[in-house]
Order: C-alpha cells, then sequence, then structure tokens
C-alpha cells in the first residue's frame, strides 16, 4: 500500500490544508457556543447581577442534559460513521434507531433527576433569593424540556455523520439566530426574566429539533430513521453509551467546576462575584470557541500526514496552529486589558460594584489565556498521531490539576485566590507537559532526517 499523497492534497500547501478544516471547525465551535452566551447578554442587560448569578448557577444543572444529548450524539455518530464506511447500510439504521430511542429514554431520566433534586443542587451552591428563584425558573423549564435539549445537542452531531456537515451546521445556525430573536421578545418586551430566557432557548431547539428529524425521514438522508422494535436492542444501546461516554464525564466534570467556582464565590463573596464569575466566562468561553476549533480543525491534516509519514508537514501545521492560537491568545488579553471597560458593556449596562469586580476577574482569571489554546492543541495533536494514552492524560490532566487550586488559594487569599485558581493550574500543566512535548519534538524530528536521508539514498540509487 502507497504512502503518497494523492494529487489533489499534494497541490494544497499545509496552510491551506490546514484552513480548509479549520474554518468550518471554528464555526462549529462558535455557533454551538452561542445559545449560552447570547443568554447571557440579554439577562445582563435586561436582569442585572442577580439574573447573572442564577443562570450562571443553574448552567452546571442544565449541561447534564447537555451532556446526555452530546454521549449519545457522539457515539452514535461514530458507530454510524463506521458503519457507512462499512457499507453496512442496515446497521446503520439500527444506530439511527437506537440512538432515537436512547434520546427519548435518556431524557426522561434526565428530567425525573433534575425535576427530584434541581433545587438542592442550587442550594449546593449557596444560591440564595432572587438568584435562586430565578435559577429556579429557568431549570424548571428544560425539566419539562428536556426531550428537545437533548435531541438537539445528539440531532445534528447525527445528520453530520450521516455526511451532511453542511446541514448540520444550518441547523445550528438557524437555531442560534431565533435564540436571539425570541431572547429580545421574552425578556426584553414581555419581561420573563430566566423563565424567558429558558423558553427562547427551548423553543429554538424545538425548532432544530424537528427540522433534523424531518431530514432522517426524508429521501435526503443517507440513512433513513424508521422506528421498529426488531431495530432497537440493549447491545446497540450499551454500544452507544460506552463510545460516548467520556463526553458526558467531560462534561460532568466542568459542570462540578462551574459549580465548585459558584460556591465558593458566594462562601468568600457574594451574587455579584457569582454574577462577575458569569461574565468572565463568557468572555473566555469566546476564545476557548475559537481554540477548540482550531484545535479541531488541526487533527484531520495532521492524521493524514502522519499515516503518510510526512513529518515535515505534520510540523509545519502544528506550528502553524500553535502560532495562530498564541496570536489569537495574546491579543484577546491584550484587548480585555486595554479595553475592558467596552468588553463588559457587552452584557451589562450600569452596575459600578459589578463592574468592578468583573475588571479584577477579567484581569485575574484570564492572564494565562494563551496557554488553555496550547493545551488544547497539545491533547487534539497526540490524539492525531495515534497517541491515545498521552492525549487521555493531558485532558484529565488539565481537568483534575484545577481542584486542589480551588481548595487551597481561596482559604489564602479569599475572592482573588478563586480567580487565580485556573490559571495557576494552568501554568502548572503546562510546566508538566513539557517534558513530554521536548520528548515529541525530538521524535518528530528524528523521523524528519531519517525520512531525508531515505530519499537520498533513493535518489543515488
Amino acid at each position: 500500500m502507497s504512502f503518497e499523497p494523492k494529487t489533489s492534497v499534494v497541490e494544497l500547501t499545509v496552510s491551506k490544508h490546514f484552513w480548509k478544516y479549520a474554518i468550518p471547525s471554528i464555526t462549529a465551535m462558535l455557533v454551538s457556543g452561542l445559545y449560552q452566551i447570547i443568554d447571557g447578554i440579554f439577562v445582563g442587560h435586561y436582569i442585572g447581577y442577580e439574573g447573572l448569578a442564577g443562570i450562571n448557577m443553574a448552567w452546571p444543572i442544565i449541561c447534564c442534559i447537555v451532556g446526555v444529548g452530546m454521549m449519545i450524539g457522539m457515539g452514535a455518530g461514530s458507530l454510524l460513521s463506521i458503519s457507512r464506511g462499512a457499507d453496512a447500510p442496515n446497521q446503520a439504521k439500527r444506530v439511527v434507531n437506537n440512538a432515537a430511542i436512547l434520546v427519548i429514554l435518556m431524557s426522561f431520566l434526565s428530567a425525573i433527576m433534575i425535576g427530584l433534586f434541581g433545587q438542592q443542587l442550587l442550594l449546593l451552591q449557596s444560591a440564595s433569593g432572587s438568584s435562586l428563584s430565578m435559577a429556579t425558573d429557568y431549570i424548571e423549564v428544560f425539566v419539562y424540556g428536556a426531550f428537545f435539549t437533548t435531541a438537539a445537542t445528539a440531532l445534528p452531531l447525527l445528520v453530520r455523520n450521516d455526511e451532511n456537515p453542511a446541514l448540520a451546521t444550518k441547523l445550528l445556525i438557524m437555531g442560534a439566530a431565533l435564540n436571539i430573536g425570541l431572547d429580545y421578545l421574552f425578556i426584553a418586551v414581555w419581561e420573563y426574566e430566566l423563565k424567558g430566557a429558558a423558553i427562547a432557548t427551548l423553543l429554538s431547539q424545538v425548532a432544530v429539533v424537528l427540522l433534523a428529524i424531518n431530514y432522517f425521514v426524508s429521501p435526503k438522508a443517507n440513512t433513513r430513521l424508521k422506528l421498529t422494535i426488531k431495530n432497537v436492542t440493549a447491545k446497540e444501546m450499551s454500544s452507544i453509551l460506552t463510545l460516548g461516554s467520556s463526553s458526558l464525564i467531560m462534561f460532568l466534570y466542568f459542570s462540578f467546576i462551574i459549580a465548585l467556582h459558584n460556591y465558593l464565590f458566594m462562601k468568600f463573596g457574594s451574587a455579584v462575584h457569582v454574577a462577575a464569575f458569569a461574565i468572565v466566562g463568557y468572555v473566555a468561553t469566546l476564545f476557548y470557541l475559537l481554540a477548540e476549533g482550531i484545535a479541531g480543525g488541526m487533527q484531520p491534516p495532521v492524521s493524514y500526514y502522519y499515516g503518510a509519514k510526512n513529518m515535515n508537514h505534520i510540523k509545519a501545521t502544528v506550528l502553524l496552529a500553535v502560532k495562530v492560537t498564541g496570536i489569537l491568545g495574546i491579543c484577546s488579553v491584550a484587548f480585555i486589558n486595554l479595553f475592558p471597560e467596552h468588553v463588559i458593556s457587552f452584557f451589562i449596562s450600569e452596575d459600578a460594584a459589578l463592574m468592578a469586580e468583573t475588571l479584577t476577574g477579567m484581569r485575574l482569571h484570564l492572564f494565562a489565556l494563551v496557554l488553555d489554546g496550547f493545551i488544547f492543541i497539545a491533547s487534539m495533536y497526540y490524539m492525531a498521531v495515534n497517541q491515545a494514552k498521552i492525549a487521555l492524560m493531558v485532558s484529565f490532566a488539565n481537568m483534575f490539576i484545577q481542584i486542589p487550586f480551588l481548595f487551597i488559594l481561596p482559604n489564602m487569599i479569599g475572592v482573588n485566590g478563586i480567580w487565580l485558581a485556573v490559571p495557576l493550574s494552568n501554568v502548572a500543566l503546562s510546566l508538566l507537559l513539557l517534558p513530554f512535548i521536548i520528548k515529541e519534538i525530538k521524535r518528530i524530528n528524528g523521523l524528519c532526517a531519517s525520512n531525508k536521508m531515505r530519499k537520498h539514498l533513493v535518489a543515488i540509487e
């Protein structure tokens, strides 16, 4: 079997090949994150700091429903692609059928759990007063609409893996655009507060789900959805859940981290600090989405070049991703520090106390923002070159290293310790990763030299 790249790929420069994948990846990441940010903008302007605190306390709970949808979508999507690649249409149909049943069952279970324990989970974050009542209103809407939240997360992933990524992206863009209009109506015009924000999000998700279902039952679908008992098996559902479980674990962990931040801010500060954390989180999310999009776009060409044994192209691609992420991170931190009021004004109007705390939070919490981008790239790189153990180690280290910092620093220096916990943990993680990165650079350089020598010998012969 030849490892020579196809002519069409050879003709592409490394830069064009990289951006071919990076731009759709970045677009998909940004669109998928708009729901949360849009809600934050409207809540900040029309409800105030108590609304921001409430939605930030509710989000870790709602994130569990989204995580279930991601688990089903990622697991079933991977199996769907494998089945299609193996030219097994009947197996592909079974995957889609079992995924649909799982969405119904798992969303029902999620709704029951949140209905029973949702308010207790808010109280564990020390929610109180108006923030508690508004957060309760917010999660109550999603209890009744858990099916649509789960399905709106899972189905676009299945549409994408059914070889229709353009439609999947259109569904996400349509949902985000609809959410903007509905947020304005329910929050600004009708003044439904956080309940309005939840209804707006849910209605936009209903539209996404209906269009996705319409696709799967139409002739346009490569894999048609046709629910039948014979296609539903416990083994198939177990395979979907097992394969996608890492996505759920990731969502549950980050829900825990957000909830822990909320608890600590209420313990050492007040609801104003939680609201400031929400705003800082929205600002950071914009960079995270861009950085994850760049890392995701880097993976396909790096994997291709690795299979083709083209180490020089790997080096050039990774270096390009690092440069783009580094420039983006440095510019983001610079802009945040030079024009902080302009950034914050996207989320609030006039609130001196909230403005002051958010300024402090942004400068402390986001000073090492660029390291987050490099960590994303490191994790994706190891995955791309088939070093799953190291990729998994990077992902888990990135999650768990934050916990000791969050428990130690606040007790030492109070609220500022909460703000500093994540960036300092990123510095520590980067130092821990440095030996692995140096070793990998030497390995790739060695392979480059070996390939160069091999080509030289072939030329002599």
